[in-house]
C-alpha cells in the first residue's frame, strides 16, 4: 500500500500485520436436518477453514454464524458469496458472507 493510499485489500496486511482473508457467514432459516452439514462440507471443498461457528434453534428456527479463514480458498470472494446463496436457496435458507474488513471499517468510522 503506498503512502496516501487508504483502501484495504480484503487479503492485504494490516498495520498490525496480520493477514486479514476472513468472512463472516450467517445461515437463517426453517430448522431442518443437514443444514450445517450442506453449508460446512461446501466450505470444506472450497478449502475454507472454519475457525468459530455457533448455532441455535431459535422458535423452529435455524441460526449459525462462523468465521472461515480463506487463505486457502480455491475461489474469489465473490465467486463463494454466490455460490453460497444458491447453496441456501437448495436447502431452504438464507445465507449471507461478509468479509471482515467491513467490521474494521465501522469500527474506524
Amino acid at each position: 500500500m503506498e503512502h496516501g493510499d487508504f483502501s484495504l485489500s480484503p487479503f492485504e496486511e494490516t498495520e498490525e500485520g496480520i493477514q486479514q482473508d476472513k468472512v463472516v457467514i450467517t445461515v437463517v432459516g426453517k430448522d431442518r436436518v443437514g443444514i450445517i452439514a450442506a453449508v460446512t462440507s461446501f466450505l470444506s471443498e472450497q478449502h475454507v477453514n472454519i475457525e468459530d461457528i455457533t448455532q441455535k434453534i431459535l422458535g423452529g428456527y435455524f441460526t449459525m454464524i462462523l468465521i472461515g479463514d480463506m487463505t486457502q480458498c480455491s475461489m474469489a470472494l465473490g465467486d463463494l458469496k454466490n455460490h453460497l446463496i444458491q447453496r441456501g436457496e437448495e436447502i431452504g435458507v438464507q445465507i449471507f458472507l461478509q468479509h471482515t474488513s467491513i467490521f474494521r471499517a465501522m469500527h474506524r468510522i
